[in-house]
């Protein structure tokens, strides 16, 4: 495994990112990761604008590594000092916003060294989109996500998936039902885990237009059938639009996470076992989302050579932070329910 590029204080970061042609050997680099390791002489001083902007342009995993003698009076300063960065990591005490343990370092290095297109994307995108409107980050994310459609690593790992059979099934793919001023949406494809196919996609996009147009509805449920909530996109269609620009066409005018968004005040989504890809990114948008205990969630997007492409990039980073969701995402990471929780992806914990 490639080691990630160390820079040993900011004003040494500045110097390293300043040089020419910084920006093309290090988003080109077989690990594209650089690792600053702040020191308490940092914490000292605010940093100029000149290096957050260096650090918030350069093409590469930036990760900002908190000391350990750092002076509790010092978070503030701290907290404004690490804001640029992709990722902050913290031994012990992680009392530093977003922070993740440092013990995580190898296994972003690994991620990036195995996906660096992916992970390059994936920073600039959360960096573009951060406090940008929900059509604006769907838009940004829809083309980051076609264009590395064609890219050597997404076509690798399509080439290596075994063919799937899809198993036809007369019912709708989304099942609606009023109740009064209540309408529940349950995905029903329990035997394909309610993989998130055009079928499972357009029935949700039917279903929450006409509840937008609908002023006598008071509240929405989504929930799945069966015993996942949503394993992800469907693995058997992957690959088969004509070509990346229509896909991005498609994604950017029938996009259930827009109209979730739009509808979010209304709706809370029930999830349970397992949340992946847009199982994770569309109940984010929603309000109120409420978890079985049993429930894992993932992003594995980028592991597969792609960025989270069903309005992750923009709804996770609204509940847990653009610098936890690089971490999430760029690890292709398992989390719990309760870590869940604790982050904000989730609001409650049900049984």
């Amino acid at each position: 495994m490639s080691s990630p590029v160390l820079a040993t204080g900011l004003a040494e970061a500045e110097t390293l990112l300043s040089l020419p042609y910084a920006g093309e050997d290090y988003g080109l680099a077989d690990c594209p990761v650089i690792l600053v390791e702040l020191t308490p002489a940092d914490l000292s001083q605010w940093p100029t604008p000149e290096t957050a902007e260096l650090v918030k342009s350069t093409p590469a995993v930036m990760v900002a590594s908190v000391p350990e003698d750092r002076d509790p009076t010092d978070t503030p300063k701290l907290a404004e000092i690490c804001a640029p960065f992709d990722i902050v990591l913290a031994s012990g005490d992680l009392s530093v916003a977003l922070a993740i343990p440092a013990s995580e370092l190898d296994q972003i290095a690994a991620a990036a060294t195995a996906s660096p297109a992916a992970a390059v994307a994936l920073v600039q995108l959360l960096r573009l989109s951060q406090g940008r409107t929900t059509a604006d980050g769907l838009v940004a994310e829809s083309l980051a996500y076609s264009t590395l459609q064609s890219g050597p690593q997404f076509q690798g790992w399509l080439a290596s998936q075994p063919s799937r059979l899809v198993p036809d099934n007369p019912e709708p793919a989304v099942l609606a039902e009023r109740d009064g001023s209540t309408l529940r949406l349950t995905l029903n494809r329990p035997e394909r885990h309610n993989a998130f196919s055009a079928e499972v996609r357009d029935g949700l996009v039917e279903q929450l237009r006409a509840a937008w147009a609908d002023p006598s509805l008071d509240g929405i449920v989504l929930d799945g059938a069966g015993p996942t909530f949503c394993s992800g996109g469907d693995l058997a269609e992957f690959g088969t639009t004509p070509d990346p620009g229509t896909a991005h066409r498609v994604r950017s005018v029938r996009s259930a996470a827009f109209w979730i968004d739009r509808l979010a005040a209304k709706t809370r989504v029930a999830v349970h076992g397992t949340c992946v890809g847009a199982g994770v990114e569309l109940p984010a948008y929603a309000h109120d989302v409420a978890a079985h205990s049993d429930t894992t969630f993932r992003l594995p997007e980028v592991a597969m050579g792609l960025v989270p492409g069903a309005g992750g990039t923009v709804s996770i980073a609204r509940r847990i932070g653009r610098q936890r969701l690089c971490y999430f995402a760029l690890t292709n990471t398992e989390i719990d329910a309760t870590t869940a929780l604790a982050w904000g992806l989730i609001d409650r914990i049900e049984d």
